[in-house]
């Protein structure tokens, strides 16, 4: 999907990783506030919970969105997370301690490089990604040191970061509460009844209500006190 302005050669550009959930149209909604000119990328890998991608698309839409791509890429063929192996089942019995079997390994490692790209070729400095490390599942590649790690690394290892053009990633929500981040969006007019963030939604998006992604997002919305929009199966 393409939605480019007349003119955006005046505006700022940002790469944003777009899921579809609520944290990454949240995250949309905050670089489009700043100013920026958004260029989104959402990402096909073999995820079991393929109804994000759609609803990725009418974020973008919704959001206006300069440009969004979603590229292909076979995480599936390693298998290892819940997400991308039917064989290992999506936990429902609440977030637990430790590093869940939903953990796709290097994911955020790997979409933030292809952003990295992205933002090379269109010249932008700016990358936005909605890593929290508040209410989450405990990911290692959601946390503020990797974030800082992984903005060191792009600026040594990009020909604009070593010709003096600093790239910045921007993760706005990483120190916010699953409510706050609702009130945030809310307050940016997002409309959350877009979003799909169930790790086995079915086809038409509609969340199982009992994973660790519906637990985390349920209880945001009870404590934002606004209402969930979310579709149930």
């Amino acid at each position: 999907m393409t939605n480019t302005p007349s003119s955006t050669s005046s505006v700022p550009r940002a790469v944003v990783l777009l899921s579809g959930g609520l944290d990454s149209a949240t995250t949309l909604a905050i670089a489009r506030q700043q100013g920026f000119a958004c260029y989104c990328l959402s990402f096909d890998y073999g995820q079991r919970h393929r109804a994000e991608l759609e609803a990725a698309t009418r974020v973008a839409k919704a959001l206006g969105a300069t440009e969004h791509r979603t590229l292909r890429m076979g995480l599936g063929e390693f298998g290892g997370s819940a997400l991308t192996d039917e064989a290992i089942a999506v936990p429902t019995g609440g977030v637990q301690p430790g590093i869940p079997v939903t953990y796709v390994p290097a994911r955020n490692t790997i979409m933030l490089s292809l952003a990295l790209a992205w933002a090379e070729v269109l010249g932008c400095r700016d990358i936005f990604v909605g890593v929290n490390a508040v209410d989450y599942s405990g990911y290692p590649d959601c946390r503020p040191e990797y974030i800082a790690a992984f903005e060191k690394m792009a600026n040594l290892a990009t020909k604009a970061g070593v010709e003096g053009v600093k790239l910045t990633i921007h993760a706005p929500l990483i120190d916010l509460t699953k409510a706050e981040i609702i009130r945030r969006g809310t307050a940016l007019g997002v409309d959350y009844g877009l979003t799909v963030s169930c790790y086995q939604a079915d086809a038409q998006g509609r969340a199982c209500g009992i994973c660790d992604s519906c637990r985390l997002r349920r209880e945001g919305f009870a404590a934002a006190g606004v209402d969930d929009p979310t579709p149930y199966a």
